[in-house]
């Protein structure tokens, strides 16, 4: 079984964040040595949850590709760029992943191979990527705010971030969904989201694209002082009831005293 890593790293001096920036560049020859690791990349990510342009010398990641588990868990013990990376944060967050579905590119590769079934509860974790073509870039953020509040108000979406591994161009977006149906709605139905991937197919914005699903098999660390997992478990805010249709009739003068009103639960 492929087991994914994303691995996040947050900074609160600027000694940890110029070595976070150091490796950066760096680490990718060290990755490169580590036994077992079929693909990786060193992603930096945007202000705003990641969705915005702005770089966020905050956070970074790095995202992994393993064989199995267990090679998953002793790379990145060994790692001599994630051990460097987690000495110097103050946080740090590993999830755990395995394909269950992968369309498209990511460097002209298939990084990922589908051998599992999704998760009958249908809690998910997705991945996007994509290269965006430049002359398109400005069209393509006009769309990301509207997308950006939309998705960190959506119930059923316990996490998300966005990444980059070149500014403005090569986005990755990655979330934690516990309802693989409001996910699917959100992504392809008639709202922000859905329209700006109409968008996207209609004006051929991307010069390569990568789309995958996974199932979660686990986490270390936390993030925002927390367990995003366990968000997962949280239960889905009940919909709003609907207000009641007000007319401007005047009620009938009756002789009876009013019923008494019904005492909500």
């Amino acid at each position: 079984m492929q087991v994914v890593t994303i691995s996040f790293f947050r900074y609160n001096n600027w000694a940890s964040r110029l070595e976070a920036f150091s490796q950066m560049a760096r680490g990718r020859f060290a990755l490169k040595n580590v036994p077992g690791l079929e693909f990786f990349k060193l992603l930096g990510t945007g202000s705003d949850a990641g969705f915005n342009p702005k770089p966020n010398v905050d956070v970074n990641a790095i995202l992994c590709v393993w064989p199995d588990m267990a090679t998953a868990k002793k790379g990145l013990k060994d790692s001599i760029t994630h051990r460097t990376l987690r000495d110097h944060s103050c946080e740090t967050y590993t999830i755990y992943l395995t394909p269950i579905s992968a369309k498209g590119l990511w460097s002209g590769v298939e990084p990922l191979r589908v051998t599992e079934k999704p998760d009958e509860s249908g809690k998910m974790a997705v991945l996007t990527r994509a290269t965006v073509k430049l002359p398109i870039a400005l069209k393509f953020w006009a769309e990301v705010p509207q997308i950006q509040s939309l998705v960190a108000e959506h119930p059923n979406c316990a996490f998300h971030i966005g990444m980059a591994e070149v500014p403005w161009v090569q986005q990755v977006t990655f979330s934690l969904w516990n309802n693989k149906r409001e996910m699917t709605t959100f992504a392809h139905g008639d709202c922000p989201h859905g329209r700006a991937v109409k968008h996207v197919r209609e004006g051929n914005w991307f010069k390569e694209e990568l789309y995958a699903r996974f199932n979660i098999l686990e986490e270390e660390g936390s993030w925002e002082d927390g367990s995003p997992l366990k968000r997962l478990d949280a239960p889905t805010p009940a919909p709003e009831p609907m207000a009641q249709p007000t007319t401007n009739r005047t009620a009938p003068n009756k002789s009876k005293a009013p019923k008494k009103a019904k005492e909500t639960a």
